[in-house]
């Protein structure tokens, strides 16, 4: 995270190190402000209106307290026979929830949105990882688990990681969206908000 500057131009609202490690890639000064929500999804709820909805409300909770700054949200769930996968919690619970994936494609998506505080508009996109797991034996992915602690990752699994050794393909638009936010989008978006982070 970079030091704090006047009125800070930029916020990340999140509470997530690795979404902190990818905005310092655009080199620009940011704060980071957790916005604390609750992240149940709505009965019925698609998974990508819920990634989407919960990165305008972490966005909108945050810039309540940054009126004047662009403010970044960002939501990651996986989606797998129909069903939204979010953050294992526990070792046990990854180690299932990866075995159920052996042999399977999961949908992994990443929905960002950029409220900019003066103007009160926001702008929103989701990506989609397509992530081809080979298959798994029970006792390799205890020790993926053992090794990666993937536990606060949506779908137990860190792309940044070792969890490229439980794959055979990955399809995406943007490598970074795996991880937890969409660069290639987010630079498009920062820019339509006034903030190039090449000038």
């Amino acid at each position: 995270m970079t030091a704090t500057v006047p009125g800070p131009e930029v916020v990340l609202a999140s509470s997530s190190r690795y979404r902190r490690e990818l905005l310092e890639r655009f080199g620009i000064p940011f704060m980071v402000d957790s916005p604390e929500i609750d992240e149940t999804p709505l009965p019925d709820e698609p998974v990508d209106a819920l990634v989407r909805r919960l990165a305008v409300a972490k966005a909108r909770v945050v810039a309540t307290r940054w009126p004047r700054a662009v403010v970044i949200g960002s939501d990651q769930a996986a989606s797998f026979e129909g069903r939204i996968l979010g953050k294992p919690g526990t070792a046990q619970a990854a180690v299932a929830q990866l075995m159920a994936f052996s042999g399977q494609r999961v949908d992994f998506l990443t929905g960002v949105a950029v409220l900019h505080g003066p103007s009160d508009r926001v702008t929103t996109h989701i990506d989609r990882t397509h992530a081809h797991f080979r298959q798994l034996r029970t006792d390799e992915v205890e020790r993926y688990v053992q090794r990666d602690q993937p536990l606060d990752c949506a779908g137990g699994i860190r792309f940044e990681g070792t969890g490229a050794l439980l794959l055979t393909a990955v399809e995406t638009r943007d490598p970074s969206a795996a991880i937890g936010l969409p660069l290639i989008e987010l630079g498009a978006m920062l820019r339509a908000a006034g903030v190039n982070p090449l000038h």
